[in-house]
Order: C-alpha cells, then structure tokens, then sequence
C-alpha cells in the first residue's frame, strides 16, 4: 500500500489564509525583484562597452564588454585615497559611537537613577528639534574642528534612537544577572563591561552596523566641513563622478572629446558603484549572525 503523502502546512490553511497568503508571497517577490534587478543591471553595465551601453544597452556579446572602467578607477590615486579615508572614518565612528551610546543607555536602563526622566525628556527634544545648519557649522568652526577629522566623527556620533534601543535592551535583561554579580562583589564598573557588555553582542552588533553603514554612505558633513583633498572620504569622490558627471583627473587624460568623456563619465558610475559597496558586501554575512542569535538563552541558570 502506498504511503499517503504528509499534506504540508500551507496545504491544509484555509481557503483566505492561502489567499492572503498568496498575496503577501506575490509582493513579497515584486519588492525582491525590485531591488535585485538594479543590482544585476548595475553590475553587468559596468562592463559593457559605454558606445554599446548607450546605444543598444545591457548585451551578452562579450566582445563588447570591457574593464576600462575598472582600471581607471583602480588607478586613480583620489580613488584610493577616498577609499582609505571612508574606512578609517567609518570605523572610527562606529567605535566612538557605540561607546558613547552604550554608556549613556545604562544609566537610562536603570530605574534607581535619579533624574532620568529630565534626561530622557531632554534626549527626545534633540530628536524632533535641531540648531540646523549654520549654528552648527559655526560651533565647529569656533571650536576648531574645521577641516578636521573630528567635524566627521563627533557631531553625530551620539544617536538617542540608538540609545532608546540599547536601553530597551539592557532592560530586558533579567535582574537575576546583576544580582548575581552582586553577590560575588562586581560593583557597578565590573558588571557592566564584564557581565552586561558580554550579553549584549547582538545590539553592540546591530548599532555597529547601523553606524557603520550611515557614515559610509554619508557625504554632506564631509562636504561642509572638509576642504582638503587629502581628506575627503570616497563618498565626496563618487558624488563628483555620480552626480556632477565629472571623472576625476587623470582617469580620462586620454581623452579629450567632450562625447567620449561623457561616455566614460556613464561607464565609471556603474563601476565606482560596485567598488563602493564591497566593504558593506563584505560585512554583512559576519553581523547577520548577531541579529537573530538567543545569546541571552541560559544566561541566567535556574
């Protein structure tokens, strides 16, 4: 006798359950091609001949493709002075950051602390009101922190969405813990860095990558406050390929036809862009781990 095959889950839903359920699943893949299919097209133009890509588009004739856009860009000494100033300003950031969020969010966790409420009202206020531009370019410039890297790293490295997050959590830890370490003469510095910090590692992940990934992607603070070449992270370098149009100099000094810049000017986009992303690339599959972890599982034994 034939074995009678197990009906599956979806199979045995309601007829408006697989109905919603269809639905979801169909825009789900509507949104899933949405952000693949810009990806896919972006990578493939950024071999594509810029005469072919002008004129025929995206072409599997692989006599037409070419990694002149990817040599120019590696060749490019701002490319790579860019590229070191983003990473450096980056992880910088993230560790500053994280730091001061993680400290300012403990306190803000614990219900014996006297004034946290003014301070939790004080940090909302900052989240709906700002100086805006021009007061804050001019406190950076009377501190002295014009053309610096710290107009890049200090102004923003506080965030109070950050901080509600990590107090969120620090709350949902169970007291247990504390008072076990309490009990074993931890004071308030030991259990923090060498009993909280430990159980923390997702949102320390989490935040991490959020900050990360903002200061990588950021531009306008380093437009405003950097004048120095030397100084300016990659972002500032791609914009001027990206949205002035313009390579930088010395990647079509070969070229002098206005056409034939404009043509390359298409070609290194697409490249600049796939180069700009590796680092984010890269970083994602070692923090995806983090996110969905039950680190706090048998934290506390019973």
């Amino acid at each position: 006798m034939a074995a009678i095959k197990k009906k599956s889950e979806f199979a045995k839903l309601p007829v408006e359950d697989k109905t919603i359920l269809t639905i979801g699943y169909i825009i789900l893949g509507l949104f899933i091609v949405a952000i693949i299919m810009p990806m896919v097209y972006i990578i493939l133009a950024s071999f594509i001949d810029p005469v072919t890509l002008q004129n025929t588009g995206l072409t599997f004739d692989f006599s037409k493709w070419t990694i002149t856009a990817y040599e120019r860009v590696l060749s490019n000494a701002q490319i790579w002075v860019g590229f070191r100033n983003a990473i450096i300003y980056s992880v910088l950031f993230t560790v500053i950051s994280v730091a001061v969020t993680l400290l300012a969010a403990y306190p803000m966790s614990r219900s014996d602390f006297k004034g946290g409420k003014f301070f939790n009202i004080l940090f909302m206020i900052t989240m709906f009101f700002g100086g805006g531009l021009i007061p804050t370019y001019l406190l950076i410039s009377s501190l002295g922190m014009l053309d610096t890297i710290w107009a890049i790293l200090l102004p923003g490295a506080f965030s109070v969405w950050n901080m509600i997050i990590a107090r969120t959590y620090y709350q949902g830890i169970p007291k247990d813990l504390q008072e076990a370490a309490e009990i074993d003469g931890a004071n308030e510095m030991v259990y923090f860095f060498r009993v909280l910090l430990p159980v923390c590692t997702p949102i320390i992940a989490t935040i991490a990558m959020w900050q990360f990934v903002g200061m990588w992607n950021s531009y306008f603070d380093a437009m405003i406050y950097l004048n120095s070449a030397s100084k300016q992270p990659l972002q500032l370098v791609l914009r001027s390929i990206l949205i002035q149009n313009q390579p930088e100099a010395g990647m079509v000094s070969d070229m002098q036809s206005t056409a034939e810049r404009a043509r390359l000017a298409e070609l290194l986009k697409y490249a600049t862009i796939i180069i700009s992303s590796i680092p984010l690339l890269i970083m994602y599959p070692f923090f995806q781990k983090y996110f969905d972890s039950g680190i706090m599982a048998g934290a506390v034994k019973g």
